[in-house]
């Protein structure tokens, strides 16, 4: 069997938990084709995700000519498969509320993918996320393509649901995962009922040998870490109010921010606003060794967030003996509760103070016993090679149908 994962912008440096799955499967003795709609025009720091770009096919960047050419190839050779997926693209840019010119790209997109595809001998194509590379994913299928199916995360995406034609893409789709119970609710709210018997939960993993749990805590650590893109949806820029009402109390309390994006700047002026320049530091994107050394090195990971799907840095915290301190939203509520962290209402900020305060003057001991904890679940839930195979599972299925 021939799996592929098309994608739309990979790698990036938020797109480890892909590249995890990928490696997997590969693990689990299933070769993965890697596509890729895009490009990323950052600045990649983790040498896994420079090795995963070189092996990435790229549909869109640098590629004009060759979207050209297969139209034109398609005209020929597959007129069918064209009239065919002209109604499910109409649709497709009617829910969108316009972007034309983006939706005829899909469409070209989809006619190369189709005929790279084909030549490639893919029996199977997996997407993460229903936007762009689902799209793409579905005219490809109607014009003759493999079968598809697709993960489900959040939050933007169950956010512009109404604009992405869920139904079109749920209707083709072989079948749909979902990395939480909340996820699926949302994914039949968008779509309906029917479709429940289509999604299955796979759990975003960690291949958990990478992650040494060290349960021991000094009291005098005081240093606590998050991890994500600086983002409205992530919540950081509340931090520095709830650190400058407990400077007094705790002045050896400081903060790290891994990561970066188009909230640094707001941040960066209420760090500034509230003099804790010594206390709140940003650091940019690190490599996902140094993410793991500052995280076991921290007293607790923080991450007062306002929107998400199951944060993987969370995963990432609890596997290494860390609590956590997050919000009562979408599936964290399904991995973390009072017995490894804290879980507290989005945009409150007392509620993160008193859970600062709390994770600040709880004793090693109890701290120990949270991290305990955490491990247990990630070990229990998060396996990403068991969660891998159960993929997998559902994929051989379904090319196992098809063959019959």
């Amino acid at each position: 069997m021939k799996l592929a994962y098309l994608l739309n912008t990979f790698p990036l440096t938020s797109t480890t938990f892909i590249r995890r799955e990928i490696a997997a499967l590969e693990r689990a003795g299933q070769r993965v084709h890697r596509y890729a709609l895009r490009r990323w025009d950052g600045e990649l720091v983790d040498p896994a995700d420079l090795e995963d770009q070189s092996r990435t096919h790229y549909i869109l960047s640098g590629n004009g000519k060759g979207l050209v050419l297969a139209f034109l190839k398609a005209l020929a050779t597959n007129p069918g498969g064209l009239m065919r997926a002209i109604g499910p693209w109409w649709s497709l840019w009617r829910s969108a509320r316009g972007g034309l010119i983006r939706h005829i790209a899909y469409f070209l997109e989809a006619i190369y993918f189709h005929q790279t595809a084909a030549r490639d001998e893919i029996d199977h194509v997996h997407v993460h996320f229903l936007t762009n590379a689902a799209a793409v994913a579905m005219l490809a299928r109607i014009m003759g393509g493999p079968s598809y199916s697709v993960m489900v995360h959040g939050p933007d995406e169950l956010v512009d649901a109404p604009l992405l034609d869920f139904p079109a893409k749920i209707q083709h789709a072989a079948f749909i995962t979902a990395i939480s119970h909340f996820c699926k609710s949302q994914i039949v709210r968008f779509s309906s009922i029917a479709n429940s018997e289509k999604i299955h939960i796979v759990h975003c993993g960690l291949q958990l040998d990478e992650f040494n749990p060290n349960f021991e805590m000094s009291d005098g650590n005081h240093q606590l870490v998050c991890v994500g893109r600086l983002c409205p949806q992530k919540g950081q820029v509340q931090i520095p109010r709830a650190i400058a009402q407990l400077v007094e109390k705790h002045p050896n309390l400081r903060v790290k921010l891994i990561g970066d994006g188009e909230s640094r700047v707001e941040v960066e002026a209420e760090i500034n606003r509230a003099g804790l320049q010594d206390k709140i530091e940003i650091t940019g994107w690190m490599s996902n060794v140094e993410v793991r050394q500052e995280i076991a090195a921290a007293r607790a990971l923080l991450l007062p967030s306002y929107a998400e799907g199951l944060p993987v840095v969370i995963m990432e915290a609890m596997a290494l003996g860390r609590p956590v301190i997050s919000t009562y939203i979408a599936g964290i509520p399904e991995l973390l509760d009072q017995d490894c962290g804290w879980i507290i209402p989005a945009g409150s900020e007392d509620a993160l103070v008193d859970a600062l305060d709390a994770v600040i003057t709880a004793s090693p001991q109890g701290l120990e016993k949270m991290g305990r904890e955490g491990r247990r679940r990630v070990e229990e839930r998060h396996d990403v090679d068991r969660e891998a195979k159960t993929l997998l599972s559902h994929v051989k299925a379904v090319v196992a149908e098809r063959a019959s």
